[in-house]
């Protein structure tokens, strides 16, 4: 789906250094910026050129509309076939491979968070290093309402939320706007609803003339504290939801989902 995000390059003071902040923004508004494994393709190639340009020296992701991500296009995943457990698999290993094209920059990564944040979306926002949103945003794991069990989200909330309020969210689905965000570490910063891009670019812009190689020496650090987790969270992501797929219930339940809202 070629145009599903656009990047745009702002121009930063960096000591003598021609420099600028690359700014990424999921383009499927119609769809609250839900993807598709040709959108994840097409993300995971920009991020990796932006690590691989010194001259780029902070990210900020951000969504077209009223969404930073909704998460799985649910029209893609109900396709599959339960007896195909290598689709399940290739899905989650396609995950993994945009977990880490986050997790790898070496340079500051600041989400913009303009709207709901679900699911997967979800957890690519808690992936940044810093996460600006406004009091009407709502995040939250949903994933298990439609009957797609949360495995990964585990991994990506419990650093933040702790056991008991992970448990809350991947059991429950709930969503909670950007006060509470807030207090529980998901959002970084509240500023009002028409200055969230504008701040999450300044402070890029601001991180970005702090000396790259201590930011970069800092956040291989911050990976390594917990890069085994995501390992094992995707090794077990791929068995519990080849498992699940396998039952049939997700696809029943996104169908269901799928079919109320075109009533």
């Amino acid at each position: 789906m070629p145009g599903s995000i656009t990047v745009t390059r702002y121009p930063v003071t960096a000591g003598e250094s021609e420099a600028y902040v690359l700014e990424v923004t999921l383009n499927r508004p119609d769809k609250l910026n839900a993807w598709t494994a040709s959108m994840r393709s097409e993300l995971v190639a920009a991020l990796d050129a932006a690590g691989d340009d010194n001259q780029c020296r902070a990210v900020v992701l951000t969504g077209a509309g009223r969404a930073f991500c909704a998460g799985q296009d649910l029209a893609e995943t109900a396709a599959i076939d339960p007896d195909d457990h290598a689709a399940a698999e290739e899905w989650i290993n396609d995950f993994g491979q945009l977990f880490r094209a986050v997790r790898g920059l070496d340079k500051p990564v600041i989400a913009a968070v303009n709207g709901v944040a679900a699911g997967s979306g979800f957890q690519f926002a808690l992936l940044a290093d810093l996460r600006v949103g406004h009091a009407g945003v709502r995040m939250g794991q949903p994933e298990v309402l439609s009957g797609i069990p949360s495995i990964t989200g585990i991994w990506a909330m419990r650093g933040i939320l702790g056991r008991a309020k992970t448990t809350e969210f991947a059991l429950t689905g709930r969503l909670v706007h950007g006060e509470e965000a807030l207090r529980l570490g998901l959002l970084t910063r509240l500023v009002d609803e028409d200055r969230v891009k504008e701040e999450a670019r300044a402070e890029a812009a601001r991180l970005a003339q702090l000396p790259p190689g201590a930011l970069a020496l800092t956040k291989g650090r911050l990976r390594e504290l917990d890069d085994a987790g995501l390992d094992e969270a995707i090794d077990a992501a791929k068995k519990v939801h080849a498992a699940a797929y396998a039952t049939g219930e997700p696809q029943r339940e996104m169908a269901r989902f799928l079919s109320s809202r075109h009533r």
